[in-house]
């Protein structure tokens, strides 16, 4: 992922939330009461979501074999069009519903049409129908926000000619992030923020990220995560939270430490 564009921050009112798949059939009232709350505040919330477990069980029950690959799920041309069924058909709108019955305006949106963000493949002989993010129409989501409504945006996009691509939430939700200007990005997951040695880290800096990166004490799933926070940093977001839906976890920062 390349991020050379430095974005100005002019409006630091804006947050950006990627949910995990795996939180998405689990959200509790205090997730959506604490979105109602920065709302109240004057802040305009985006949503970007993944949908792993559904993804899986899709795929299991068509018979079809998957991996990752640093951390980013390898897409098959016979996955790629399953995954864009359990992104767009079933996880988003399910979602997009969770927070209208929690009195939150939402519209459902992606990336195929190029409306919202373009993309092409990653790397095609590697990752197969996984994308990259090319650019991110700030202008789009920014009418949504002054609508009034919380965007809830698909990981999914397509290339000019029309190839799906399955794109990492994290990827996603960065560049949309330093798009429209964020004031943070909370990467929201199963986990209570980066662990090392089974204890949470309240604060680190991209230096000791590196360092647990290179030790493999930070490993997997977790890897794109901790990159897109960096490159975030390193482009002018303030902060990146990876937490749990209570907002607990770790923070970010360039002059982050342990604790």
């Amino acid at each position: 992922m390349t991020m050379s564009k430095l974005m100005p921050h002019t409006d630091l009112k804006k947050l950006v939330i990627k949910l995990g798949g795996s939180m998405l059939a689990g959200l509790e009232t205090s997730f959506f009461e604490a979105l109602k709350k920065y709302q109240s505040k004057g802040f305009q919330v985006i949503i970007v979501h993944g949908g792993g477990p559904t993804i899986n069980e899709d795929l299991e029950k068509n018979n079809i074999t998957y991996k990752t690959i640093n951390g980013i799920r390898y897409t098959s041309k016979e996955a790629v069009s399953i995954v864009q069924k359990a992104l767009v058909e079933k996880v988003n709108p399910f979602l997009t519903k969770q927070l209208v019955s929690a009195n939150i305006k939402a519209i459902g949106l992606n990336g195929i049409d190029g409306n919202i963000f373009e993309s092409d493949f990653l790397d095609q002989s590697k990752y197969g129908y996984v994308g990259k993010i090319l650019k991110v129409h700030e202008e789009k989501i920014q009418g949504y926000l002054n609508a009034g409504k919380v965007p809830v945006i698909a990981c999914f996009g397509a290339t000019n000619d029309g190839f799906p691509l399955n794109i990492n939430g994290d990827t996603v939700a960065s560049h949309i992030a330093l798009a429209i200007g964020a004031k943070a990005l909370f990467l929201i997951t199963d986990t209570n923020g980066i662990k090392i040695q089974d204890a949470v880290q309240k604060e680190v800096n991209p230096e000791e990220i590196n360092q647990w990166i290179q030790s493999e004490d930070i490993y997997g799933g977790m890897i794109p995560k901790v990159e897109a926070a960096i490159e975030c940093l390193n482009a002018g977001i303030p902060a990146i939270h990876i937490v749990n839906q209570n907002f607990e976890g770790t923070k970010i920062s360039k002059e982050g430490v342990r604790s």
